[in-house]
């Protein structure tokens, strides 16, 4: 009982994962169809639709009629299947092409706009590095005016005296001071400058840092980066090969597995035969044989101690006696197979004229019980 359940399962999962599998083909491929074709982007999905349909009834015809279509028929649904299997792959790498390459686009946008900040920082570092220059030496001009207006001191030896005498110079004094009061507002303006620049650098570096954390595709991109520097070879060849190998396992892992749901479906469908009155009915083999499938007799003979001429000889002699025994005579009231077999066709077509006319019913009722009669006569046996 669990093998019998367990046989009806495993066909089910796998039709179930065929299904999946040439669901998710089917929306890829459409969807990168219509990119390709964005022109005509709905007539694009209707055809394509209808051809991914279409692909999995070709499948499922060959593999169910591979026995009986025409082959020429059969030809061209193998050619066609397989140029379908290219569309649907080409629309897979269309898809999944432009999905990389919008990572990529926005990858480059950010790095743009990372390249523009980080030149117009360097421009305002720059700008300071001339009034940090400027700042230096003005700085210095302040130091050497303060220290002159501090030594502004004059000496001479007086005549009558003879003595030394240390003064200071007015005149001298003024210049220091109005060339110092000129310097320091320099000096405030470089610094006020110097504190603005320094202020506009910081804003770069945080928009750069910003700009880095706010853009998702540098961890999108983070194993094809990785793999790019462990290869050595360029992104975008290394996402070429990426796609190459799903779309030569993605559609075609579909088809295979729609035929292997067929396989799988045909092994647990009963088998039937129609018998000599049309009647279907479940016929068995015996285990390890196909149904429908001829075998050769030799390869059907149990193991025996005795060798296939010593069977043929034996089955020879056993033909030979039943040929001379005298034919079995039947008795008046007995009737052969082919002439029972007439006798229902015409009681039947009887049966056919009367079916639809309701003074005719207890008739039709005693012909029908005749035919039923006449068949069952064919399962009974009289010793």
């Amino acid at each position: 009982m669990i093998k019998k359940i367990t046989d009806r399962i495993f066909p089910a999962l796998i039709a179930l994962s065929a299904l999946s599998v040439s669901a998710s083909a089917a929306f890829y491929s459409i969807s990168g169809l219509s990119k390709l074709f964005a022109g005509a982007a709905f007539a694009v999905i209707v055809m394509a639709a209808s051809l991914e349909i279409a692909k999995l009834v070709i499948a499922s015809l060959l593999y169910q009629y591979r026995k009986t279509l025409p082959i020429l028929l059969k030809i061209y649904l193998s050619i066609a299947c397989v140029v379908l299997i290219l569309i649907t792959s080409m629309g897979i790498y269309g898809f999944l092409s432009a999905a990389y390459q919008d990572t990529a686009n926005k990858e480059g946008n950010a790095e743009a706009r990372i390249v523009l900040i980080e030149t117009k920082r360097d421009n305002v570092k720059e700008q300071l590095e001339v009034y940090t220059e400027e700042k230096t030496s003005i700085n210095e001009a302040v130091a050497e005016l303060r220290k002159g207006l501090s030594n502004n001191k004059i000496q001479w030896r007086d005549k009558e005296t003879n003595q030394i005498i240390t003064s200071t110079s007015s005149r001298t004094r003024k210049a220091l001071e109005k060339q110092l009061d000129q310097a320091i507002i320099r000096q405030t303006e470089i610094n006020a400058k110097v504190d603005v620049l320094n202020e506009k650098i910081f804003e770069y570096e945080t928009e750069i840092v910003e700009t880095r954390i706010g853009d998702g595709s540098t961890s999108e991109l983070g194993p094809l980066k990785y793999l790019s520097g462990l290869t050595g070879l360029p992104m975008d060849r290394i996402i070429n090969y990426l796609l190459l190998t799903i779309i030569f396992v993605f559609d075609p892992l579909a088809i295979a597995l729609v035929v292997a749901a067929n396989f799988a479906f045909e092994r647990i469908r009963p088998k039937t035969r129609k018998n000599l009155y049309g009647e279907t009915i479940e016929c068995s083999v015996p285990e390890g044989r196909e149904f429908n499938t001829p075998y050769d007799l030799d390869d059907l003979i149990p193991d025996t101690p005795y060798t296939k001429e010593e069977v043929s000889e034996v089955l020879k002699n056993e033909v030979e006696k039943i040929e001379k025994e005298p034919p079995v005579e039947f008795d008046d009231d007995s009737q052969t197979i082919g002439e029972k077999e007439e006798q229902i066709k015409k009681l039947e077509a009887e049966a056919k004229k009367m079916e639809n006319r309701p003074f005719y019913k207890n008739t039709y009722n005693n012909i029908k019980s005749q035919i039923q009669k006449l068949k069952d006569e064919d399962n009974q046996i009289t010793y």
